[in-house]
């Protein structure tokens, strides 16, 4: 442990050295037993959350809390890979440089012939690598089910994209959802309820599709659409607390008056 401390506290070295030897320092017998008795497992909350405030600090727009975010992010991927280290698994610098060579052979428009490619081209070509390679046995490996739903029909939706398979225009994708919604209509007029919630999930893919063609991420658009809301919502809550009634006393075409006053 002496000679972890001294890399921890020896401002001579790089601070991402530092990081490491300090999560080994914690991770070893004298350090912190709650860093001890964590697993992988246990430490995903934790993974999650971090990851949800650096997107939350890139949605401000705060640069300063990025800043620590992004820190704080980093050190639940060295925790993890202390944790495989000391398993046997592999180490950080394993992780690294798979890291450098699939960055390197996902580019060769820039490490081969250069060319010139578009951010569409680029992204098109990194899909069709991973299936020409071998690496992804189809376009759509490698997405996580527990990501969450909008941002995963965002995802196929760029993937496919990337081998061909989408609509040529935004405009194109209206259609789709008019032909969904009719759908839905023709689902609730047989009372089937599965049905329905078929084709409101078609419907939803359908919307991340629209969002993906204006390069909008459906995930963040519903989230400012659900603060928007929640926000109109508590001003008509003080609306009708300062009238002296309840909700119940409203009809509905009173509250509506109130919401689009609001509006």
């Amino acid at each position: 442990m002496c000679e972890l401390k001294r890399k921890v506290f020896d401002k001579s070295n790089p601070p991402f050295e530092r990081l490491k030897a300090l999560m080994a320092l914690l991770r070893s017998p004298g350090g912190c037993q709650w860093d001890r008795k964590q697993t992988h497992q246990s430490l995903l909350p934790y993974l999650m959350e971090e990851a949800y405030e650096v997107v939350e600090a890139i949605e401000n727009e705060d640069v300063d809390a990025l800043k620590e975010e992004l820190g704080d992010l980093l050190c639940q991927i060295v925790f993890h890979a202390q944790i495989a280290n000391e398993k046997g698994y592999f180490t950080l610098d394993d992780s690294v440089q798979i890291l450098i060579d699939k960055l390197i052979a996902r580019h060769p428009h820039v490490f081969g012939d250069y060319k010139d490619l578009s951010p569409d081209q680029v992204r098109d070509q990194w899909e069709q690598i991973k299936v020409d390679s071998g690496e992804k046995k189809s376009v759509l490996s490698g997405i996580p089910k527990s990501m969450p739903a909008l941002t995963m029909a965002f995802r196929i939706g760029e993937k496919v994209a990337g081998v061909g398979f989408d609509w040529e225009k935004a405009e194109d994708v209206l259609g789709k959802l008019d032909e969904e919604i009719l759908e839905i209509k023709q689902a609730i007029k047989e009372k089937d309820k599965s049905q329905i919630a078929n084709e409101i999930g078609d419907l939803l893919f359908a919307a991340a599709s629209l969002a993906r063609k204006f390069e909008i991420d459906p995930e963040i658009a519903l989230r400012k659409g659900l603060e928007k809301f929640k926000a109109r919502f508590e001003k008509l809550e003080e609306n009708v607390n300062k009238s002296g009634r309840k909700f119940k006393d409203y009809s509905l075409m009173e509250l509506e008056e109130v919401w689009q006053g609001i509006k």
